[in-house]
């Protein structure tokens, strides 16, 4: 199985605790699906088969303490954040990693918000978002072959087509899935999307089953971006709205409660109170 590295960041704080950095280390070696563990520059670094989902899981749970997903990969790697769109009823929010590897791709992820299940996963021909999820175009098909299942080869697949994860009954789905057809240059600018409904991997008896499996409507979508390696990104705060690392992973991506230092500041400014020119965050 293709092990993975993973940059996790964990707010030790300065001068970090030796006795929850060593219980941390132990009990993550202690995993099974963990190859290594290092500690360096205020970060794990793990090799691992495990989702990051889990991954960070694990360490909050051992060390009480925060923990972030800084960097994926040794290098050649790509994100996408999904969201619904607004296309539905409820709200969707995930993310889904890319790793190019030597022995072939991984796909890392976690999507909240799902009906409880199986949902089809995709990457889809184009980053249109104009209508949300609708524009995204067919699933990514170079080979022109028709909708089949993650192992079937490239002439009877769709090169997108990732199969299906699972949500529990909160609605969460954590995967990581491994594939030999999908190229990491080939993923840049275009998307990914999870569906309403089980892909049938096309077996079954739907006029659509050869087309998309029959699985519906995507229920969240994101483009696909190239992204940080392990150890190749040192922000710990956000340039554009002053959020540390600490406070993204517990603030919306957007809108009101995005920026709390801000606030107060931008409410005296409507007011006509406050300096308009002023800087509202420290960076």
């Amino acid at each position: 199985m293709l092990t993975s590295k993973l940059e996790v960041l964990v707010d030790f704080g300065p001068k970090p605790e030796q006795k929850i950095l060593d219980k941390t280390i132990n009990d993550l070696k202690s995993q099974d699906g963990v190859k290594e563990v290092i500690f360096k520059d205020g970060a794990l670094m793990i090799e691992t088969t495990l989702p990051s989902a889990d991954v960070l899981d694990i360490v909050t749970k051992t060390s009480g303490k925060r923990a972030v997903l800084q960097g994926f990969g040794d290098s050649q790697s790509a994100v996408a954040m999904l969201s619904s769109q607004s296309c539905c009823s409820g709200r969707v929010l995930g993310v889904v990693r890319f790793q190019h590897t030597a022995e072939g791709l991984v796909c890392d992820g976690a999507v909240d918000g799902l009906a409880e299940g199986e949902h089809g996963l995709h990457v889809r021909h184009s980053g249109d978002l104009t209508e949300g999820c609708q524009s995204l175009g067919e699933h990514f098909n170079p080979h022109g072959s028709p909708h089949g299942a993650p192992d079937d080869p490239p002439s009877l697949r769709h090169a997108g087509d990732l199969g299906n994860i699972v949500a529990d009954e909160n609605g969460r789905a954590t995967f990581r899935i491994q594939d030999n057809v999908l190229k990491i240059w080939d993923l840049i600018g275009r998307s990914v999307a999870v569906t309403e409904r089980r892909d049938d991997l096309g077996r079954g008896v739907s006029p659509t089953s050869k087309i998309d499996g029959d699985s519906g409507r995507p229920v969240a979508c994101g483009i696909i971006a190239r992204s940080a390696g392990i150890f190749q990104n040192p922000k710990r705060i956000c340039a554009c709205d002053g959020v540390v690392v600490w406070d993204e992973r517990d603030r919306p991506l957007a809108g009101k409660g995005r920026r709390k230092c801000c606030e107060k500041h931008d409410e005296k400014r409507e007011n006509g109170t406050g300096d308009a020119e002023k800087p509202c965050c420290k960076v």
